[in-house]
């Protein structure tokens, strides 16, 4: 027996938070009693409904690894009808992104209908490890990578410590590559680190995600994980 909210969000319909709104707000049923107080545990043998719908507990988990190319909306769907990672994944299932990536970044994105290991993998207390590499106008010098990665004021909240390095300059551009690892998700988080630092990204890749990487995947293509795979991101959350 589980809570109900988390068995909403380990099918995937929604977070466990918003499951519990839906809850306190009388969208919920289970075996036909409206349930509006939290506490109450459920089996996946119950019947239960969120606006009169019925939610599908035993659904099997699909779990994808899409290399997002630039131009590709980090959604399940857009109001302006633009093109989503959704889109780029062929199944019939209700699966959606992990995490976000910016419209013009580019890289690693899991996808999936597991709540579970959605919300463990996008927990800020679990410090799931992202690197990205950035391509930047100019050249950051040494005391500010390490300036960087002691935290910078984004959206007046300091960033957790990071790890920088350069990769390569081009003197005769005034470009430069820099790798940066984090372990938080905010909203456009590495540009705006950079530019906190005077620097603005020219582009952006996501090289690895909970040791995931698109090495061997072509830009806009994927392919499912492993149940090995599965596993270790499951071992990697859970022993936080």
């Amino acid at each position: 027996m589980e809570r109900l909210q988390k068995v909403i969000a380990q099918t995937g319909y929604c977070s466990r938070r918003k499951a519990e709104e839906l809850i306190q707000g009388g969208h919920v049923e289970v075996n036909g009693k409206r349930i509006t107080e939290m506490g109450v545990k459920v089996s996946f043998e119950d019947d239960i409904t969120i606006d009169g719908n019925a939610i599908n507990l035993k659904e099997d988990k699909v779990y994808y690894l899409l290399n997002k190319p630039r131009g590709i909306i980090t959604s399940t769907n857009d109001e302006k009808n633009r093109k989503t990672v959704v889109d780029l994944i062929k199944e019939t299932k209700r699966i959606y992104p992990v995490g976000r990536l910016d419209y013009d970044t580019t890289g690693v994105l899991l996808l999936t209908n597991d709540g579970e290991l959605t919300n463990l993998l996008i927990h800020p207390s679990n410090n799931v490890e992202k690197v990205y590499i950035a391509k930047l106008k100019g050249i950051p010098t040494k005391e500010e990578l390490i300036r960087l990665g002691k935290g910078v004021i984004i959206d007046g909240k300091k960033t957790s410590k990071s790890r920088a390095k350069i990769k390569k300059i081009d003197k005769k551009s005034n470009t430069s590559i820099v790798e940066l690892v984090i372990h938080e998700g905010r909203n456009h988080q590495v540009k705006k680190m950079f530019q906190a630092i005077g620097y603005d990204v020219i582009k952006l890749k996501r090289e690895s995600f909970a040791s995931l990487t698109v090495n061997d995947i072509k830009s806009g293509e994927y392919r499912e994980l492993s149940v090995k795979e599965v596993k270790r991101l499951y071992a990697l959350v859970k022993q936080k």
